[in-house]
């Protein structure tokens, strides 16, 4: 043998074994379901995002508030994916995940805490309600632009709080996704 067959046959030896990448601090990933894509992040076992917004954004917000370790691991989010698909399928009422809203600020944090308490699969309630239940009357729009935010989109169910007049008001994946997420529930 050669000496450049002796180097190409260590490149081939069957001990060389892929790269293994550290566990990242936040991983997250892009997740396509029936209402749009959502980026889908886990740090320390919890949710800390379900959003529509932009990849580059939220992975810097979460660089922000999080850590700065934020890596796509598609594999560590499998089991928020699929209660994710298992709940936009129909077969799915409640989320079994732990939520860490990390992102959200200290009234969204409020105003999401109880929020599956004041609401359950297929009922709905209103902003001025929800803003009743925590004791801030008068801030049902504050409410609004707190539910706008949600971090946690879905698995925190914002989508259930409606206008006064029962009217279809804002939703950060649109009023057709907040339409869907409603019907689907409305049929169960």
């Amino acid at each position: 043998m050669n000496d450049l067959e002796s180097r190409l046959a260590r490149l081939t030896a069957p001990d060389l074994k892929p790269p293994v990448f550290p566990t990242a601090d936040v991983a997250y990933t892009l997740h396509d379901t029936p209402i749009g894509t959502l980026l889908l992040a886990v740090a320390n076992g919890r949710v800390v995002a379900s959003s529509f917004g932009d990849e580059e954004s939220i992975t810097n917000r979460l660089a922000k508030a999080v850590s700065p370790r934020v890596l796509r691991q598609p594999r560590a989010l499998d089991d928020v994916r699929r209660q994710l698909d298992e709940y936009l399928a129909g077969r799915r009422h409640e989320f079994e995940l732990d939520v860490d809203l990390a992102l959200a600020t200290p009234f969204q944090r409020l105003v999401l805490t109880d929020l599956p308490a004041h609401t359950s699969y297929g009922r709905t309630t209103t902003y001025g309600r929800l803003a009743g239940e925590i004791h801030k009357p008068k801030a049902a729009r504050a409410v609004g632009t707190a539910l706008g935010a949600n971090p946690v989109c879905v698995v925190l169910p914002c989508h259930r709080v409606i206008g006064s007049s029962g009217a279809l008001t804002g939703y950060a994946g649109g009023l057709e996704a907040k339409r869907f997420l409603l019907n689907l529930e409305s049929k169960s």
